[in-house]
C-alpha cells in the first residue's frame, strides 16, 4: 500500500466515529435519496483511486462465493467445481462459502487478480458505496471505513453533498 493510501486510511480512522455517526442518521432518513449522491462520489473517488495500488480488501477479507462464482473460476483454473472448492473453500460459522485462508491465494505481488475476469461478485462489488439500495448497505459501509482507503474518502465527498 502507498504512502498515500495508508494516509487515506489513517483519515478514516482519525475521523471513524464521526463518520459512523454521519452514516447512521443517513440510515435512518429512510425518505432521503442517497443513492444518487452515493453513486457520484463513488465515481469521482474511483476515478483517481486505483485498487490496485492498495488491495488491503484481498489481505484481511474474504468474499462470499456463491454456486456460479464457483463454477465460472472453476472453469477458468481448469478445474472440476468441488476440486476448487475443497482446495480453496471453506464455510464459516454462518455457514456462507469463503476462501480457506487469507490473504486471497488469487492476489498477485503487484496487487493484482490472478482471476479477476472471473472474480466472485462480492468481489466486483466491494466496497459496495455503488449499490442499489444504500441505506441497506450503510452496516457494511461502515466497516469498509477501516479496510478500503476509498470508503472515507467517498463519504467525505458525500458529506459535502448531504448535509444533514
Amino acid at each position: 500500500m502507498t504512502n498515500e493510501y495508508k494516509s487515506m486510511m489513517n483519515h478514516g480512522k482519525s475521523r471513524f466515529k464521526e463518520f459512523k455517526k454521519y452514516l447512521t442518521t443517513l440510515r435512518q432518513r429512510k425518505k432521503l435519496e442517497i443513492n444518487k449522491p452515493f453513486h457520484a462520489a463513488h465515481d469521482k473517488v474511483f476515478s483517481r483511486i486505483k485498487c490496485t495500488d492498495c488491495g488491503n480488501c484481498c489481505r484481511v477479507l474474504g468474499p462470499r462465493f456463491n454456486r456460479p462464482d464457483i463454477e465460472r473460476i472453476a472453469v477458468f483454473l481448469g478445474m472440476k467445481p468441488a476440486t476448487f472448492a475443497k482446495t480453496y473453500l471453506t464455510k464459516d460459522e454462518d455457514e456462507d462459502i469463503v476462501l480457506l485462508e487469507l490473504p486471497c491465494p488469487f492476489l498477485e505481488d503487484d496487487n493484482t487478480c490472478r482471476i479477476y475476469e472471473v472474480r466472485p461478485r462480492a468481489c466486483s462489488e466491494y466496497p459496495h458505496t455503488n449499490d442499489k439500495n444504500m441505506h441497506k448497505n450503510i452496516p457494511i459501509t461502515i466497516k469498509n471505513l477501516l479496510i478500503c482507503p476509498a470508503v472515507p474518502e467517498i463519504i467525505d465527498e458525500l458529506m459535502k453533498e448531504l448535509k444533514l
